[in-house]
């Protein structure tokens, strides 16, 4: 026989351990949102390819001018392997688009005007090192992927990057 005193210690172990639940998910949830409300805003140059997935529906696949670096930019020391996880240091141009300035293998310091993006090592061939961002798909209204793919090469993602390193894409829009 169960005395009350180990139903109650069950119970509150069970009311911890869904508490716990509650907000690790909440915790998803918020960082989610917390990028957008925190982050920095910075816009890249892009190019649409392939709009339609048969599971998700329309979609653009994204391929950035900072998805292909010139190793020069590379400043810690021996080349990264694939897969490697790098910071690159995005720089504000002139006409307000964001281009690379530096990668690294620690998070680099940021001045005004700077933002930095977590990219992971794709490829590292002949010159350059090919990278990817996690922000390489963008799902739109259904039926209008078509439409998009007929302007890749003049598209303008709009991107909030949040201090701790999570990024999201915010919008999609024609270029200038």
């Amino acid at each position: 026989m169960i005395g009350n005193r180990t139903i109650a210690k069950r119970s509150w172990l069970l009311s911890i351990l869904v508490a716990l639940q509650v907000l690790f998910l909440g915790g998803i949830a918020v960082s989610y949102y917390a990028v957008g409300w925190f982050g920095n805003e910075i816009k890249l140059q892009t190019e649409p390819v392939d709009p339609r997935d048969l599971l998700y529906g329309d979609y653009v696949t994204l391929g950035y001018q900072i998805s292909r670096v010139d190793k020069s930019l590379w400043h810690s020391g021996n080349l990264p392997d694939e897969g490697e996880k790098v910071y690159v240091l995005l720089k504000r141009q002139q006409d307000g688009l964001f281009d690379a300035a530096g990668v690294y293998s620690a998070k680099p310091a940021v001045q005004p005007g700077e933002a930095v993006l977590i990219g992971t090592v794709s490829s590292v061939w002949g010159d350059s090192l090919g990278l990817t961002y996690g922000l390489e798909r963008y799902y739109v209204p259904e039926g209008t992927g078509q439409e998009l793919e007929k302007q890749a090469g003049n598209m303008i993602v709009t991107v909030k990057a949040a201090s701790w390193g999570a990024a999201r894409i915010m919008a999609l829009e024609p270029g200038k």
